[in-house]
């Protein structure tokens, strides 16, 4: 037996850089991990099932990661346990930590020897390849509050100065990551609010600042989420309107139909932006 633990991410801005190869295909943009994430748990098994808080789940992105890895090791199936406080399809990556979590205690438990940045880009092939996702795999694999600037590397980021601080979010409900990505058109706009607000971030975060730096980024986020067409939630607009009302800033989670602040609000749920990475459970 083997465990792992990756934390749940909170996507702000994103642009999709399409590939016909998958270990090519990702995403640009500002996202940052949070203190709750996903605990995996490998162990042999007749079969290879996947357990997520208690219920048997199909869950291909998972699935993927452990066929790849148990390529011509002799074993027959794997039981993959996975516990989160995180609600899946609701914008915090549980795919993408749910598929690095594997990678890295299945990695330990086949004693693989495999580097870190190869058990992520296997897991972020995994997510790319059934629709899962295009960044949180890069954020997970770094932790922190993170850019991502270089087209054609889907693990390179750069950490920004913003220190450990409580977040609070609410969430109402999910968005099928795969339906936005085989949108065309949708795609197409949020491309287009994205290179805006990179040049934004790019500004940003040239000027080497962390006065206020992250509430910048929030409004930045606030901004494409608008200009992108993705926040048309009754419940999320209404939300986000309060907070700015009693002075506060806030953005839509992408990519779910939920809300994050540094403003404590109704109904809020506080967690911490923190900058540990994806690791292993001794």
């Amino acid at each position: 037996m083997a465990r792992a633990f990756a934390p749940g991410n909170i996507s702000c801005v994103f642009k999709v850089i399409p590939h016909s190869d998958p270990a090519r295909m990702h995403s640009l943009g500002m996202g940052f991990t949070v203190k709750e994430g996903v605990e995996a748990i490998v162990s042999a098994y007749h079969e290879t099932e996947v357990v997520f808080n208690g219920e048997h789940i199909n869950f291909p992105t998972v699935g993927a990661v452990v066929n790849r890895l148990t390529q011509n090791s002799g074993i027959v199936g794997v039981k993959v346990e996975l516990t989160s406080p995180l609600p899946l399809g609701c914008g915090f990556g549980l795919s993408g930590a749910a598929s690095l979590a594997t990678a890295y205690a299945l990695n330990e438990l086949l004693s693989s020897h495999k580097d870190n940045e190869t058990l992520a880009m296997i897991a972020h092939v995994a997510e790319v390849e059934n629709r899962t996702g295009l960044g949180d795999v890069c954020s997970q694999y770094h932790g922190g509050c993170l850019v991502k600037l270089q087209e054609g590397s889907p693990l390179t980021a750069d950490r920004l100065p913003i220190a450990k601080q409580p977040i609070y979010y609410r969430y109402f409900g999910p968005i099928q990551t795969s339906e936005v990505l085989g949108n065309t058109e949708q795609t197409m706009r949020i491309n287009r609010a994205a290179d805006v607000a990179l040049n934004v971030l790019k500004t940003l975060t040239a000027a080497k600042s962390s006065d206020n730096l992250f509430n910048a980024c929030c409004a930045v986020s606030k901004q494409f989420s608008v200009e992108s067409g993705l926040l048309s939630d009754a419940r999320v607009i209404d939300t986000i309107a309060h907070i700015e009302a009693e002075g506060g800033v806030a953005s839509m989670i992408m990519l779910g139909n939920g809300v994050f602040s540094t403003h404590a609000f109704e109904n809020a749920v506080e967690t911490q932006l923190v900058h540990n990475p994806a690791r292993l459970i001794s």
